[in-house]
């Protein structure tokens, strides 16, 4: 029931456009994926999210496996019927989450031991519970379990955890087709680190196994751009054409478009609804902190070139004094707003690749979005 079918191949770069076709309906790419960690997507309720044509989102199965369970969760119909949403969920593996908890965990040959972040109590992922929990949660693409690798690490423990996210992976690919079902997809992830020839290697591995698609991870440790594009180079390098290819954590507009010309077909990311609770959004000019006492009598929306229903009815002034007061309405609207730049900035992306001029967006976005020409950041 899960199939992949590619719809246009720039001439100029490495972008495509394709659609994911399941049980489900279908979804077109490139696609961005909002982050409901808690099966929610913070501040908003599910039918805005569908209103802004979001098809897919991502929850994940650490927070939910503490809290409230995978049982629970089978028990009230799935993960689609417990948050109210009948589109696409992909959940993750847990993975990143126990890397970025280190001082709670120990990776282990067979899986992974980390204490909960919230009470302290002791619990173990394997590569086959990780797709047990995420069957009960009854998602439409799993991720296997893999070992994220920080930035910097060594190349031989790189190797090591590489080695370890590889093995993991035909334990999970063995478990899966002894229960796979028609309603579930399940990917492979690569890692390798910042190391070519390990980059390489995971890629080939990877994608020599019969995954119905293919994580880009370990990408959103704090390396530097263009190690980053280095890296996604040299994966896409060995992935077949007829699967998608997804950059796990990524990103900043200019993040995503950078991967979309080379060839990546899937995204998610916390940005837009975290730093939306901080008081930054995103606009056509960069981004702006309604934070600053400039826009305390500013009578002008987010963005004059957005439409969204924020930037249609409340200006930087308000939301400017809903964010000072701490008004609950603020976060929902400044994560609407940004939700719906990341909306329109995908189909921007498509149209682009259609038209052949990606290129030219690209520079525009990183005229705005880079350190030295963003006037709005501050």
């Amino acid at each position: 029931m899960f199939k992949f079918q590619l719809v246009y191949q720039s001439k100029k770069t490495s972008a495509r456009i394709g659609k994911i076709i399941t049980h489900r309906g279908v979804i077109e790419t490139p696609v961005f994926m909002p982050v409901g960690t808690q099966a929610t997507i913070k501040a908003v309720i599910p039918e805005k999210i569908q209103e802004m044509g979001y098809r897919i989102i991502l929850s994940n199965t650490y927070h939910l496996y503490l809290r409230p369970g995978p049982d629970i969760i089978k028990s009230l119909g799935g993960l689609h019927r417990f948050m109210n949403w009948d589109r696409y969920i992909l959940t993750d593996s847990g993975g990143f989450q126990v890397y970025s908890l280190s001082q709670f965990r120990k990776i282990q040959e067979d899986g992974i031991l980390f204490r909960s972040h919230l009470d302290g109590s002791e619990h173990f992922f394997s590569p086959i519970k990780a797709l047990e929990i995420q069957k009960k949660f009854d998602s439409d693409i799993m991720m296997v379990l893999d070992t994220c690798i920080p930035y910097p690490c060594s190349y031989e423990e790189t190797k090591y955890l590489t080695d370890l996210t590889h093995k993991w992976a035909i334990e999970s690919l063995e478990y899966w087709e002894r229960h796979k079902n028609e309603k579930q997809a399940l990917f492979g992830i690569i890692q390798g680190g910042m190391y070519e020839e390990l980059r390489k290697s995971s890629a080939q591995f990877i994608s020599n196994c019969e995954f119905d698609g293919y994580g880009i991870g370990g990408l959103s440790v704090g390396e530097p751009l263009e190690i980053r594009n280095q890296m996604i180079e040299v994966c896409i390098e060995y992935l077949p054409k007829n699967k998608p290819r997804y950059l796990m954590g990524v990103g900043t507009p200019l993040d995503i478009i950078e991967a979309v010309m080379r060839g990546v077909d899937m995204f998610d990311c916390v940005l837009p609804t975290r730093n939306a609770r901080r008081g930054t959004v995103y606009t056509s000019q960069g981004t702006l902190s309604i934070k600053v006492s400039a826009f305390k009598d500013d009578d002008s929306p987010l963005d004059p070139e957005c439409e969204c229903y924020v930037c249609r009815n409340f200006s930087r002034g308000y939301l400017r004094h809903l964010f000072n007061a701490k008004e609950l309405l603020v976060y929902q609207l400044l994560t609407l707003h940004n939700l719906f730049y990341y909306a329109k900035l995908m189909e921007q992306i498509k149209k682009a690749i259609i038209k052949e001029n990606l290129q030219e967006l690209k520079e525009k976005i990183a005229f705005y979005y880079s350190t030295e020409k963003n006037n709005f950041k501050n």
